[in-house]
Order: structure tokens, then C-alpha cells, then sequence
């Protein structure tokens, strides 16, 4: 791998037995005991500056990588969809998802250990590889099962791109709106595609730091703004009253907690990716510190008028602390666009024979295509909070929880599988069978609820978003800016 990869290349031990003492399995890219992993940084200064802000690896930068990437402009569209769901279904459901989301998290990592586990049994070697899920399917599954992973991920990250694309051109908006959002996904498409030059997860070392805070501070600003401002007069909370609302504002609670998509890189450039397990329930444990807070507050104050501001900072008066809040969230999507990015730059790299050049140049050329799709998307529908509940509802209903539940289930199918399998059931669910019913019930809930009830809500909602405002729109859900001496328009309902 290119620089920072190095730490991936030094096997550890991985006990068969899940630590109680069976048959050490020797596992590319799994980092050893602390004395090897310190060593490995000496080699390539670990302790020098670069090494500190750029070659991340360790147990932190896997949970500031999950917390980072799981809530990023979804912060801004959760009390557009408490104003579809009411207040209750959305903070069970925010709870529900963000428990469901980490237990098919824990799947991955897993069925990560498990390919690379009986990998490293036939002498395969990693150097200069990166793993990546449908490698995992295809290692676990077969080829039929790769197929289908390496589309959904992939569709799903791509339009997880265009997202954060298109509230880039959203935000920035409400502190400049002498240029339309459209022409703003073009500044802002040229700005993400330098993250072309990162070359994988562990060179997010200080970035992701540095998003989370700025997410944090974005969400305890919509707290306390939407506190302080106080219920507007004539408050009405009249949601749940439409189905088609309803699950519309569900599936984009499903999506903000199917952020581990790029679960298996994560892990991949950890050190010791074992330690992975339970990290990105910790992650979401935090990131409810920020979801709930914020999204509870907004309903509160604003309550049905979100129904026609899918982005909260429209509500909200201009401020130096809403400016700053802005400014944040825009570098934050960056970051986050790369997190979703890179997964995609990876598979290119793979197709066209350049994933083992360790020249940055020469990968970040050849990664370019990838972002061109993005930016040509993100112009076509730029329909900021419908688009999130759409691909919730159609991809990351398949890509972060049937596929895993369902991966996981034929897996460990034969008794022989599930006796030699290279990480036992957890302690607070030792038995297989309990898992089999988790993940029966995963399956269920989300082809029934998330897919079919959700897609058909989502789709519908999203093809009134068309109707109304058409493709190309060029300034989606602007305030009409009225003619000198004429009363302004009230805006379209959505």
C-alpha cells in the first residue's frame, strides 16, 4: 500500500479460540502485541510529526473514523425527518437504527477476520492491498455474492458522495446566496476531488479528528440556537398524519446509521483490526449525543415547518455562530466525501491495474473518473433530504443490513464452520442460534420496513421532488427572491 500502508503489512496473532486458547492464526494487516506494533512505528516513524497527523492505525483513529463518518450532513435533515415521524418514532427510531446499524457493523467485522483468517492459512499476502467487502463476500461466499456486494457498496457510495456533495452546495448558500446551489456543486465538485490525493483510511488520522469536532460543534449549536430562539408562534406538530412522511422520515433514520459501508477499509487500516468489534457501537453511542440533542430541540421550535426545510440552518437567523456552524459542516463534508470516495478509488484502482502503484501521482490521476459521475449526479438531482431517505430505503437497506445478517447466517451455517470459526459468538449472545434469530430478524425488518414500505415512500417522495422542481434544478428550495414594489411568494410545499 501507498504510505501509511506500511503498518498493514506486519502480521499478528489471532487466536482461533477467540482468545481462550486455541490454534494461533497468523493474519495479514493485523497488527501483533504492543511491543511489535511500537516497533513497526519506529520503522516508519511512528513518532515523527507525519506519523502523528497522517499514519493512523490504532483503536482511536477507527472509532474518530466511524464517529466522524457516521454523522456528517445527515445532522442537518434529522429534524426534517422528526417532522415527518413526530417526536417519539423519531427518537425510538434513532435508538432502534443506531443499535440494529452496530450489530450488522460487528457482522463485517466478523466476516472480516474470518477471510483473512483462511487466507492467511493458504499464504496469501496483502502487501499493498486493500480489502475491501465484496473481496470478503467472494472469499466467504462465492462469486455470485461478490457480484452483488461490489454493486450495492458501490452504488451506494457513489450517490453517499453526491450527498455530501449536494449539501455542500446547500450550506453554503445560507451564508452566500449570491451564486445558486447549482453553481455551487461545481465549485465544490472541483474542491472534493483533490481528496483524490489521499491515498486510504489510514492518512484520515487528523481528519477525522477534526470533522468530529466540527460536527460536534454544529449539533450543540442547533441545540442551544433552536432553544434560545424558542417556539414560533403558532407551533403545530401534526406528524405522524401521512404514511408516505412517515416512512419517508424512517428510512432516512436508517440511513444515518448505515454509515459502515466502509467498514472493512476502516478495519483494514487498523493495526489490529480485532480490537474493531465494538467500536462502532461506541461510536454511536456518541454520535446519539448529537442526533437526539439537536433533532428534538429543532421539532421542538419549529415543528411543522420543517416539513418545507429539509436543511435546519434555513430556520435559523444569520449569526457569526450559524456562519461558523456552516463553515464547519462544509469542511466536514469534504472529509466525508473522501470517506466515501475512497472505497470507490480503491475498486477503479483494481479495474484498471493501478491499486499496487505506490506513486500518489499516479493513483490520484487515475482515481480522477471516479468523481466526474459524482459531480454529473449531484447536478441532476440536487434534492437535499429526499435523496437521503431514496438511498436509504433502496441501498443502504441491502448494503450495511441484509447482505451482512444474511452473509453472516450462510457463513456459519455447517457445524464445522461455526467450530472452526475464527471468532466465537460475543459474550452478551454466546449462543449460534440466538444469532441466527438477530439476524433473521434483521432481514425481515428491513425488507419489509426499510426496502419495501420505505422505498415506495421515498420513491414516491422523491419523484414529487421532480415534479415539482424538476431535474437540474438550479436553486433547490431557495426563498423566491422578489421583484422590487411585489409581495413575496410563499414558498412550494413540499
Amino acid at each position: 500500500m501507498v504510505p501509511g500502508g506500511e503498518h498493514a503489512e506486519d502480521a499478528i496473532v489471532a487466536d482461533a479460540g477467540n482468545g481462550k486458547g486455541g490454534e494461533a492464526l497468523r493474519a495479514m494487516g493485523v497488527a501483533g502485541d504492543d511491543a511489535e506494533q511500537q516497533q513497526q512505528q519506529q520503522r516508519d516513524g511512528g513518532f515523527s510529526m507525519k506519523s502523528l497527523l497522517w499514519h493512523g492505525g490504532s483503536v482511536w483513529d477507527a472509532w474518530f473514523s466511524c464517529a466522524s463518518n457516521q454523522v456528517a450532513q445527515v445532522l442537518l435533515t434529522l429534524p426534517y425527518s422528526f417532522s415527518q415521524l413526530g417526536m417519539v418514532s423519531g427518537v425510538l427510531l434513532q435508538i432502534f437504527y443506531g443499535l440494529m446499524g452496530s450489530w450488522t457493523a460487528y457482522l463485517i467485522s466478523v466476516l472480516y477476520v474470518e477471510y483473512r483468517a483462511r487466507k492467511e492459512k493458504e499464504g496469501v499476502s496483502f502487501k499493498n492491498h486493500v480489502i475491501q467487502w465484496f473481496e470478503v463476500l467472494d472469499g466467504l461466499l462465492g462469486r455470485y455474492w461478490k457480484a452483488a456486494g461490489l454493486a450495492f457498496n458501490c452504488t451506494f457510495l457513489l450517490f453517499g458522495s453526491v450527498i455530501q456533495l449536494i449539501a455542500c452546495a446547500s450550506n453554503i448558500y445560507y451564508i452566500n446566496d449570491r451564486l445558486d446551489k447549482r453553481t455551487w456543486t461545481y465549485i465544490f465538485g472541483a474542491c472534493c476531488a483533490t481528496t483524490v490525493f489521499i491515498p486510504s483510511f489510514h492518512n484520515y488520522r487528523v481528519w477525522s479528528f477534526l470533522g468530529l469536532g466540527m460536527t460536534t460543534y454544529t449539533a450543540w449549536y442547533l441545540t442551544i440556537a433552536a432553544a434560545v430562539h424558542g417556539q414560533v408562534d403558532g407551533v403545530a406538530y401534526s406528524s405522524p398524519n401521512k404514511l408516505v412522511l412517515y416512512f419517508t422520515g424512517a428510512t432516512n433514520i436508517l440511513y444515518t446509521f448505515g454509515g459502515h459501508a466502509v467498514t472493512v477499509e476502516i478495519m483494514h487500516a487498523m493495526w489490529k483490526p480485532r480490537k474493531f468489534k465494538y467500536i462502532y457501537l461506541l461510536a454511536t453511542l456518541y454520535v446519539f449525543t448529537l442526533t437526539l440533542p439537536s433533532a428534538v430541540a429543532m421539532y421542538w421550535a419549529f415543528g411543522d415547518q420543517l416539513l418545507t426545510h429539509s436543511n435546519a440552518f434555513s430556520l435559523l437567523p444569520r449569526t457569526g455562530w450559524r456562519d461558523a456552524a456552516v463553515i464547519l459542516m462544509l469542511v466536514h463534508q469534504f472529509i466525508t466525501f473522501g470517506f466515501a470516495c475512497t472505497p470507490l478509488y480503491f475498486v477503479w484502482e483494481k479495474a484498471v491495474g493501478m491499486h499496487d502503484t505506490r506513486s500518489v501521482l499516479k493513483r490520484a490521476l487515475a482515481r480522477l473518473p471516479v468523481v466526474v459521475p459524482i459531480w454529473f449526479l449531484a447536478i441532476i438531482f440536487p434534492f437535499f433530504g429526499p435523496i437521503n431517505s431514496a438511498v436509504g430505503a433502496l441501498l443502504v437497506s441491502f448494503t450495511v443490513y441484509v447482505i451482512p445478517a444474511l452473509a453472516h447466517m450462510l457463513t456459519y451455517r455447517s457445524a464445522s464452520a461455526r467450530l472452526n470459526a475464527a471468532e466465537k459468538p460475543p459474550s452478551f449472545m454466546p449462543s449460534w442460534s440466538g444469532m441466527f434469530v438477530v439476524n433473521a430478524f434483521v432481514v425481515a425488518w428491513v425488507l419489509v420496513v426499510g426496502f419495501g414500505l420505505g422505498g415506495w415512500a421515498s420513491v414516491t417522495n422523491f419523484i414529487k421532488q421532480i415534479d415539482t422542481f424538476g431535474l437540474f434544478a438550479r436553486c433547490y428550495q431557495c426563498p423566491p427572491k422578489p421583484h422590487p414594489g411585489s409581495p413575496a411568494p410563499a414558498p412550494p410545499h413540499h
